[in-house]
């Protein structure tokens, strides 16, 4: 969806050209009634539409469920990418753009969202400082308080609790749970935020998720607690 038909138009035509079926709205409005109507695999949403913009499309549509979103502007302002990611977008593509890294980057985040829906032999529960996540439900808990985690939040903890006690940088993360080899790594940063935010008792001092200065972040969990982390199929990873 983008307010400039030159743009839409030329989006729709690559989207189409790789396989997907694409539908157009002009405006907000017109794009949650295609939302509700049709409820697609991924939206493209642009921050400046008339009626509504696409922080709050992205808003009431991640209302509804993890529909995969990614963020098409004008603006390349660090705000606005922020802004962006913390709405729920999976990614953020600043114009002007090649309309094929457009493709790649809609053919990346599918692929993690379809993976993410297929939990194969990574379905076994992981535990650890009071969470619980059951990746074949996609369902999270802490202290027995269920989460509202977006998609790459979910898939964040979980690779977190498979690997605690090891750091990793944010090019590093990107790649393992995002599945991009490029991209903004404020879509990292951001994420790790918005997740202390829900799983920290004191987020200004998150004793969970530890920022490495200059490596990356790191899963600490405490001593009597880490024997249900990182468990798959019910060993040690």
């Amino acid at each position: 969806m983008d307010d400039d038909p030159t743009v839409a138009e030329v989006v729709t035509g690559y989207l189409t050209a790789a396989g997907y079926d694409v539908a157009r709205a002009a405006d907000g409005p017109a794009a949650l009634e295609q939302y509700a109507a049709r409820r697609p695999d991924l939206a493209v949403l642009d921050l400046m539409l008339p009626g509504m913009d696409g922080f709050e499309v992205c808003r009431r549509m991640r209302a509804h469920g993890p529909v995969p979103v990614i963020m098409l502007t004008a603006r390349g302002d660090e705000d606005d990418r922020v802004l962006g990611l913390e709405t729920g977008a999976d990614d953020y593509v600043t114009k002007p753009f090649s309309p094929r890294e457009l493709v790649l980057r809609v053919d990346s985040v599918l692929r993690r969202a379809g993976a993410a829906a297929r939990p194969a032999d990574r379905s076994a529960p992981l535990e650890g400082a009071g969470l619980v996540l059951d990746p074949a439900a996609r369902r999270a808990t802490w202290e027995g308080r269920v989460l509202a985690l977006t998609l790459r939040e979910f898939d964040l903890l979980a690779f977190f609790l498979r690997h605690p006690g090891r750091v990793f940088g944010r090019e590093e993360l990107m790649r393992e749970v995002w599945g991009w080899d490029f991209g903004d790594l404020s879509t990292v940063t951001v994420h790790v935020r918005r997740l202390r935010g829900k799983v920290e008792a004191d987020p200004a001092r998150p004793e969970l998720i530890r920022t490495v200065w200059g490596v990356g972040y790191r899963l600490d969990l405490p001593p009597d607690r880490m024997a249900g982390a990182g468990r798959v199929g019910g060993a040690p990873s």
